[in-house]
């Protein structure tokens, strides 16, 4: 399996875990909520509801008499299959979610993780953050030596790219430390000192993300930032 495909089943594993959904209704989430699929096909999806089904962790249902007509003037007659999480895909996508190794830390596959972390355990988000924040501190590091052996060699505007792309990754650096602290003092503030916090994946509670009024915040599928 690819890297991209694997990315692909795990974000529509996450979405029907939330409710069934058909392919078109599938595609707009995808499309919308995660920004790393604003370019992709139903020829991309359907195989991958293929492969789902065929694994035991989707299966198909046709949908209601309403949700034919509206999916058939949305999509074709492929949209009138209701997709359904079956049990051993739940419990695939917990395995998935409780992951938190280099995978988890590049960039495409980051900004899928980060959008079920309302699913996700406290301490696996807590890895996850810190993985590609030490990431993304390597990455600045190098941009950094780069720079420093190439400037006299770049003109204006080639000069200019590269501080851009350091300043996006400094940007996504300080806004994980925000991130990571956030995730500390909800844990703290769950826990006494000898008592573990609970777990609330389930819940969709995030340990009190920031709130900066009028602050922006690093799209995690920034090309920029890559």
């Amino acid at each position: 399996m690819s890297r991209r495909s694997g990315i692909l089943e795990f974000a529509v594993l996450g979405l029907l875990r939330e409710s069934p959904m058909h392919g078109y209704e599938l595609r707009k989430r995808l499309n919308t909520s995660l920004g790393i699929f604003r370019a992709f096909s139903y020829g991309t999806l359907y195989p991958c509801l293929k492969t789902l089904v065929a694994n035991g962790w989707l299966i198909e249902e046709p949908g209601s008499a309403s949700e034919e007509a509206l999916a058939s003037s949305l999509a074709g007659r492929r949209a009138k299959i209701v997709y359904r999480l079956t049990t051993a895909g739940k419990e695939h996508f917990e395995v998935l979610l409780s992951h938190a190794g280099p995978d988890a830390w590049e960039d495409e596959h980051f900004a899928a993780r980060f959008a079920f972390f309302g699913q996700t355990e406290r301490d696996v988000r807590m890895r996850v953050l810190e993985g590609r924040r030490s990431r993304l501190e390597e990455r600045l590091e190098k941009m950094r030596a780069s720079l420093a052996r190439t400037r006299e060699r770049l003109d204006d505007y080639t000069l200019e790219l590269q501080r851009h792309g350091m300043e996006s990754v400094e940007r996504e650096v300080r806004w994980l430390n925000e991130l990571i602290e956030s995730e500390r003092a909800g844990r703290d503030q769950r826990s006494g000192p000898d008592t573990p916090a609970p777990l609330d994946h389930d819940s969709g509670e995030t340990g009190g993300l920031p709130r900066h009024g009028g602050s922006t915040r690093p799209d995690p599928s920034d090309d920029t930032a890559k």
